[in-house]
């Protein structure tokens, strides 16, 4: 099931690729950064379902501005990214838009077991690849992320090391390694330590469990 009707892909797909290479090189915005303004914006709940205003009526650059704008950063803005180069940040956004397109997810899912700038650091590899390529290999990703314990994909979302954790919340690491191989139940554990853990990793205890 698409996203939307595929006549609105290629328009999205441009769109989106310049919204992200504008806001990540002209702007000087880390990319999950954009993409949480994005998502914050409501625009993205447009570029969801195709909606002719969002992903036809304006260019990425306008696109990326209107985000930066709700999110209420700036008012003046760079000059459009004026190059022929097919830049990383310009494929992440390209790519995303097709992926979403094809799985149907909204971006707020699709990001938190792909963030984007893990989808730049893949462009070395797969940008010369069909778009097929990177779709199985998100879907890949998006499956283990699945499997994985809800704690390491909350640990992962906050770039954080077990180790880095353990510090933070004061859980021993064997604690931790524990939980996330499911030898231990993390639904079991103390309600000291689970309000520990979600304190360090910014989130409610229920999303733990």
């Amino acid at each position: 099931m698409y996203a939307y009707e595929q006549c609105y892909m290629d328009d999205a797909m441009k769109n989106l690729g310049e919204a992200v290479e504008y806001a990540v090189l002209k702007c000087q915005l880390l990319p999950d950064r954009f993409m949480e303004m994005f998502i914050a914006s409501g625009l993205a709940d447009g570029f969801e379902r195709g909606a002719p205003w969002c992903v036809s009526g304006m260019s990425g650059t306008e696109l990326a501005c209107e985000t930066i704008r709700r999110a209420g950063l700036r008012r003046e803005f760079p000059d459009a990214v004026n190059s022929d180069s097919y830049s990383p940040e310009y494929w992440s956004g390209w790519i995303l838009a097709r992926y979403q397109y094809e799985c149907g997810l909204r971006f707020r899912d699709i990001t938190r077991f792909l963030p984007l700038q893990d989808i730049i650091c893949m462009y070395p590899a797969l940008h010369e690849a069909s778009e097929e390529k990177f779709i199985d290999t998100a879907e890949q990703i998006r499956q283990r992320s699945i499997k994985e314990a809800r704690l390491q994909q909350l640990r992962r979302l906050n770039a954080y090391s077990q180790r880095m954790l353990a510090d933070r919340s004061g859980v021993s690491l064997r604690m931790i390694q524990q939980y996330e191989q499911g030898a231990k139940d993390i639904r079991k554990a103390s309600s000291s330590g689970l309000l520990a853990l979600a304190g360090a990793l910014h989130c409610d205890i229920e999303d733990l469990i």
